[in-house]
């Protein structure tokens, strides 16, 4: 690798670092090495992280000559490269300092925060340290050319990001959602409670959100008790997961459902957008929805 700090002087946010780094190093290998990049800008040890209830954590000076991340030792591979990435964020954004002491700790939390209001400068920090490293490992480019090969969407497919780019399929299921171009949301579950759930713009807005049940007649329901690991993209009813307008037609919703390990599951919700050929509607008129949609169905059938 060629890049150097130097080479990212005059910017201070994720995007424009970012930006700056694959100027640097056009030819960046995917999946990006992560840890080899932390080192060429600086990072001197890439340690495991002790204490107890952080993913991970930033040990450098005030005038950040070099630095040491710390990594939760028990976090998975795909967890700790995001964690790695997360904390060289911390490192070179210039204008994140540590809270208390002298040393970042991050919590599982903080991994996860995406937004934060203008006054909130601790959530503002893990914010930008975690949209840099989900930049870092996954670039837009390289992520749109992944996926403008994807036929309708498929849980399957949030798979393939994962392997390609080496990331959690949490990681890969936000950035499966933000960049798709078709209305499309991922829920993730854990023992029937919706965790968090990742939509891209234009998807519309839910009435169910991050603490609540599953709606009790969502595909997941059925799916659980038929022990199934992928299921079909099923039609469903929109009023489970939407927020209702008065006067206003809710659209046609899709369900898709893959069930991990240790009760984790995710929950692919999808618009399907409306038909413009009248042709083409009253063909399907005669037609159930699964044989309707099966013709558009790509991907693999499980995990």
């Amino acid at each position: 690798m060629k890049v150097t700090r130097l080479d990212l002087d005059g910017t201070g946010s994720p995007d424009g670092i970012v930006s700056k780094i694959l100027k640097a190093e056009p030819d960046l290998p995917i999946p990006v090495p992560i840890e080899e990049l932390a080192r060429q800008l600086d990072i001197t040890n890439i340690l495991d992280l002790t204490t107890e209830g952080f993913e991970g954590g930033l040990i450098t000076d005030d005038c950040r000559s070099e630095g040491t991340i710390l990594v939760n030792r028990a976090a998975r591979r795909g967890r700790r490269r995001f964690t790695i990435g997360h904390e060289l964020g911390h490192f070179l954004i210039p204008w994140h300092k540590p809270v208390k002491g002298d040393q970042f700790l991050c919590s599982r939390e903080d991994m996860r925060r995406w937004s934060a209001k203008e006054n909130e400068a601790y959530a503002r920090m893990e914010v930008e340290a975690n949209r840099f490293s989900a930049l870092i490992l996954m670039p837009p480019r390289y992520l749109r050319a992944v996926m403008g090969k994807f036929r309708d969407p498929n849980l399957s497919q949030i798979v393939d990001v994962a392997s390609h780019f080496d990331v959690s399929k949490d990681a890969a299921a936000r950035a499966y959602a933000e960049y798709h171009d078709q209305q499309i949301a991922v829920a993730v579950i854990k023992d029937g409670k919706v965790l968090r759930i990742y939509r891209n713009i234009k998807f519309p807005r839910m009435s169910v959100g991050s603490g609540s049940p599953v709606p009790r007649n969502s595909l997941y329901h059925y799916a659980a008790a038929r022990g199934a690991e992928l299921t079909e993209i099923t039609q469903n009813g929109a009023e489970l997961w939407l927020d209702s307008q008065w006067g206003k037609r809710l659209p046609t919703l899709y369900e898709q459902v893959s069930f991990q390990q240790e009760g984790f599951a995710l929950v692919m919700l999808w618009i399907e957008a409306e038909e413009e050929d009248d042709h083409e509607e009253d063909r399907d008129e005669n037609r159930t929805s699964k044989e309707r949609y099966r013709p558009r169905q790509g991907g693999r059938s499980r995990w």
